[in-house]
């Protein structure tokens, strides 16, 4: 090689180690910069979730980006419940509203009402879980109820089912409440039992439906004090006491059983969403005054039931798409109720460490607006 090809070659290896090098210096100077964003502020739940490879976006992974044109919708929304209805409460902030998830290689499509609703034309979607799947049902029914007129749509009630129907589409968009999935009974001297094995007195209302998305997780891990049932039922056995994650992993064995048996792939989608996150450590003061998202975590920390579930999920012969929102909602401390759970007065507002804060469900508009546009994307 001539002698002034050596020279370039080496200037220009020189010239891109040393960029490699100052990349590497910023990335850390970065982190170090934000080294106040300590361990115990950024404690919470969170998992990534495996993708194909073939797939064409990983939503799991992204920053929240400020966004003016949102929130889709406002909360004069007549279905959303008052507990989330944070501005309406006296919430004084609004930002929380105007976040938007951008995954890093890709966009989240912006939710298109019509356009969702001519690909849902003569369906059944339902929503399976509890109170933080039914604040994902509110949101979805307000991002599509404001393109149907009056007297074209509609909810009925039945049991521990909701459905919103868009009578011109014939789509419905229901609610089934089965936190635990599997069955709970009231039996005996009112010992509430527990049945990890039984199903399908909650499994008959997922019949017929074109797709269905459940979420389970909170309910499992409540306290003694705080949980809802005095006894583990598994065949004829009635058992006291058991680690709750071998209690999870029997009541969602029985669950993906019932899907493999009585499922078919051609006529049903179903998606598992990942456990919504909870700031509610310091007695649920965590995520109260919070304006703006976390920038990132300074350690990572998988939850035991996301383990848990990803294992079921992988030997079942039913393909179930598990939807993962945990890593980008814990982001949102921001988005919580807190105090806004319910009307607070101005006078009320002087002292609100005398209510309970709610960092467990979301705000609407807010977070569940953004599950609900990759549940849009996804199907």
């Amino acid at each position: 090689m001539p002698r002034t090809h050596h020279f370039i070659f080496f200037i220009s290896s020189f010239f891109f180690f040393t960029i490699f090098q100052c990349g590497k210096s910023s990335q850390f100077g970065l982190e170090d910069g934000l080294s106040w964003l300590n361990e115990e502020d950024s404690e919470v739940d969170m998992v990534q979730t495996r993708h194909d490879s073939s797939s064409s976006c990983d939503f799991t992974s992204g920053k929240w980006v400020y966004d003016q044109s949102y929130p889709l919708y406002d909360s004069s929304c007549p279905y959303l419940s008052t507990s989330v209805t944070c501005k309406r409460n006296g919430r004084p902030d609004s930002d929380y509203e105007k976040w938007r998830w951008k995954p890093h290689a890709c966009s989240v499509p912006r939710f298109d009402a019509l356009k969702f609703l001519g690909k849902m034309r003569k369906k059944r979607i339902m929503l399976v879980g509890d109170s933080i799947m039914r604040n994902q049902w509110e949101s979805l029914v307000c991002l599509v109820q404001g393109v149907i007129p009056t007297g074209h749509k509609m909810v009925h009630y039945n049991g521990p089912s909701m459905a919103f129907h868009a009578l011109d589409f014939e789509t419905s968009i229901e609610f089934t409440w089965a936190p635990l999935l599997v069955e709970l009974k009231k039996e005996a001297e009112n010992k509430r039992i527990l049945h990890l094995d039984m199903i399908e007195e909650n499994a008959r209302y997922w019949r017929n439906v074109d797709i269905l998305v459940f979420d389970s997780a909170h309910w499992w891990t409540h306290s003694d004090k705080w949980r809802s049932w005095d006894y583990y039922m598994e065949g004829q056995s009635l058992i006291k006491s058991m680690n709750p994650m071998i209690a999870y992993q029997k009541g969602l064995t029985t669950w993906a059983k019932w899907i493999d048996l009585n499922l078919d792939p051609r006529r049903t989608r179903v998606i598992f969403r990942s456990m919504s996150p909870r700031h509610n450590r310091d007695n649920g003061w965590k995520c109260y005054k919070q304006r703006t998202p976390l920038a990132f975590f300074s350690h990572q920390h998988i939850p035991e039931q996301l383990v848990v579930l990803k294992e079921v999920l992988r030997k079942m012969s039913f393909p179930v798409y598990l939807q993962d929102i945990t890593t980008m909602s814990a982001l949102r401390r921001d988005g919580h109720p807190s105090v806004y759970r319910r009307a607070i007065s101005q006078e009320e507002r002087q002292h609100p460490r005398d209510f309970s804060s709610d960092c467990s469900h979301w705000c609407l508009p807010g977070v569940p607006d953004i599950w609900n546009e990759m549940l849009s994307a996804l199907l």
